[in-house]
This record gives C-alpha cells, sequence and structure tokens, in this order.
C-alpha cells in the first residue's frame, strides 16, 4: 500500500508535485469545513497519481498556485467521487473547474448502481476493497491533523484511478462511455458553481401553491438573504430559516410585531432583521412569470394530460428496465412535468438522453 506525504511547507509542495511527473491523470478530492459559513473553507487536498499519494494542507500553506497550475493541466485528467462539492470548493484556489475531469460517481450510475452510490460502497462493490469507516464527524479545521484522519483522507484517492479504469472499461464494453465523456463534461461548465443571489429562491420547496405575491416575497426574500449570507460569511440558514422565509412570505406582515408575532421569528431577531425584512417586502414586485407559474401550478391536469403523464412515466420506466439503470439517470419527475407542459430544453431531450428517451418520451405525448 502506498504511502502517503503530508505536505505544509511551500518548498516541499513545489518538489512533491514535480515528483507527479507527467501522469495522464489525477485521483482527487478535498476535505472542508463549513458548517458555520457561507462559503466551505478548504482544509486539505489530496491528490494521487500512480504510487504516490499527497495531503497538501490548504490551512498551513497560504499559496497554493503551484498546486492550481498543476491540476489545470489540459492534458491530465482528474478523477473525482461526486464531484461537483470538491469542485466548488477547489474553485478559490483553481479559478475554473478543473477539466477534463471524470466522475466516478456518475460513471456508476451509467451502469445500473444506484445514482448516489458512496465511494467506500463502490469500491468494495467494483474492486471488492472495504475500507475503514468514515471521518463524517471530523474537524478537518483542526490541527495537528491524527494518523487515523490523514489515513482516511488517504485512502480517499488510493483507490479512485483504479476504480475510474475499471468503470471506464465497463461503459467501453456497454458502448456507454460517450454518455460518461458528455456528462462529466457538463461538470466543467463554471455557470454550474456559480450562486446567484436572484435565483436563489428556486432551491426552496413547498412554492407550487402559492399566490403571486407570496411568489413575488418569496424571490425577493430569497435574493436579499442570499447577499446578506455571502456579505457576512454565514450560512443562510442562520441568516433566517426557510420555514421562516416561506411564513414571512404568505403573511407579508406590515411591522416588527408582526414578523415576531405570525411569521416564526424570534423578537431578537424580528428587532435585529425587521426594517430589512419590511423594506425588502414593500419592494417585492408580481411578474408575469409569478402569474404564470401559479396559474400552472393551481391548474388540475386534464384528464387528457392526466393519461400523457402515465403514458411519460411508463415510457421512462421501460427505457430504464430495458438499459437496467435508474430511471432518475434519463429523467426526473419534475423533467417530466416540463415536457408535459410544453418545455423542450430539459436534460431528457438533449445529448445522448435524446436518443435513449426522448424521442421515446415525445413519441409517448
Amino acid at each position: 500500500m502506498a504511502a502517503y506525504e503530508l505536505l505544509q511547507e511551500a518548498g516541499r509542495l513545489e518538489e512533491s508535485l514535480g515528483a507527479l511527473g507527467d501522469a495522464d491523470a489525477l485521483a482527487l478530492d478535498t476535505e472542508f469545513v463549513r458548517e458555520k459559513t457561507y462559503y466551505p473553507r478548504l482544509c486539505l487536498v489530496q491528490v494521487a497519481a500512480d504510487d504516490r499519494i499527497l495531503l497538501v494542507d490548504a490551512l498551513a500553506l497560504e499559496d497554493l498556485t503551484r498546486l492550481s497550475e498543476r491540476l489545470g493541466r489540459a492534458g491530465t485528467v482528474k478523477i473525482l467521487h461526486a464531484a461537483r462539492q470538491d469542485v466548488e470548493v477547489l474553485l478559490p484556489v483553481t479559478g475554473k473547474p478543473p477539466a477534463p475531469l471524470l466522475d466516478t460517481q456518475v460513471a456508476a450510475g451509467l451502469l445500473g448502481f444506484a445514482p448516489q452510490v458512496g465511494y467506500a460502497d463502490l469500491v468494495r462493490q467494483v474492486l471488492e476493497i472495504e475500507l475503514a469507516k468514515g471521518h463524517a464527524r471530523t474537524n478537518w479545521a483542526a490541527r495537528p491533523l491524527r494518523d487515523e484522519q490523514l489515513d482516511y483522507a488517504a485512502d480517499d484517492v488510493r483507490y479512485l484511478r483504479p476504480l475510474a479504469q475499471a468503470l471506464r472499461d465497463r461503459l467501453q464494453d456497454a458502448g456507454r462511455l460517450h454518455w460518461l465523456e458528455e456528462d462529466c463534461a457538463a461538470l466543467t461548465d463554471p455557470a454550474l458553481y456559480r450562486n446567484d443571489p436572484e435565483s436563489a429562491w428556486k432551491r426552496l420547496k413547498g412554492l407550487d401553491r402559492m399566490l403571486p405575491p407570496e411568489r413575488a416575497a418569496v424571490r425577493a426574500l430569497a435574493d436579499w438573504r442570499e447577499r446578506r449570507a455571502m456579505r457576512r460569511n454565514l450560512p443562510r440558514g442562520w441568516v433566517l430559516s426557510d420555514d421562516a422565509l416561506r411564513e414571512i412570505a404568505r403573511r407579508r406582515p406590515g411591522s416588527r410585531d408582526a414578523l415576531a408575532r405570525d411569521a416564526r421569528l424570534s423578537h431578537a431577531a424580528a428587532a435585529r432583521l425587521g426594517d430589512e425584512i419590511l423594506e425588502v417586502l414593500a419592494a417585492a414586485r408580481v411578474t408575469e412569470e409569478d402569474e404564470a407559474a401559479a396559474t400552472t401550478a393551481l391548474d388540475r391536469l386534464t384528464p387528457s394530460q392526466l393519461e400523457q403523464s402515465r403514458r411519460l412515466q411508463a415510457a421512462l420506466q421501460t427505457t430504464a428496465r430495458e438499459f437496467e439503470l435508474s430511471a432518475e439517470v434519463l429523467a426526473t419527475r419534475r423533467d417530466l412535468t416540463a415536457i408535459l407542459r410544453g418545455a423542450r430544453a430539459v436534460p431528457p431531450l438533449s445529448g445522448w438522453r435524446r436518443e435513449v428517451v426522448g424521442e421515446a418520451l415525445l413519441a409517448a405525448l
């Protein structure tokens, strides 16, 4: 089993990165903390190539330029598992998503594994290697790091390269390698990682039955909350919980007392945030999109649309069984609803999915 190097000095980092040579692929993972912040705090970067494993202490090293340059090489595939979160955490270092990229979780989903299969489970199922239990409660910002933490971190990249190769071979045999290439290329789109406050409301649940004024208030409050959380580097839920935000939008109170009384907000929070929230509510304006969305949500499906919905579900399930895939890998319920409502710019109707399932879905309408 390959040992690892813990790198906490700039000179050693440059030397060790140079020793990786021109490896055609690097296994990559990160450890971070974000429980008390809006932005994740990068603590450790794990990099593996051939028989070398580097554990880069991002807290000890102020300048990670050399690491960024190494990860930015276009001729080197970066292998990650469940890449989106790691890419987001690395962006302040790399400036852009590392590319090209191979996500072993995506690869596994295209072979019929559970779409959210974990790294340890996948290593066990594909490579028949049992990993040590994870460190879910580890504070990766604490120093010094213990040996068992470092062993765990090293294992997170130790098996990524052979795992990726095994999955690629299976996809090649199944004629699905281009599926993986297309889906992984999408993960390198910088737009995927932008936090746009104006779109923050789309993450909230339970908006389907809201009236236009309520939707307008939700949109305005979510924008305000996101900007405040970003500015103060606080979790958005610490600024205002989702439940409180929805309740304020429904009731649209007109005073601090009403905020505290009717909107699940403490008196202290109402005093601290009340004026800003009231200003946001007063400025919220109903748009044509709010009107249209509310009308669509409140409209019941006609008998004809209900039958179409059943046909779409049947077509999706038939295709999923044929290709031995989880249906959600091909299309989500939201995708099907959008198609039923007339949308065409949705994942099942583009790329490889259009050929595999999209045409069947359109034919079922």
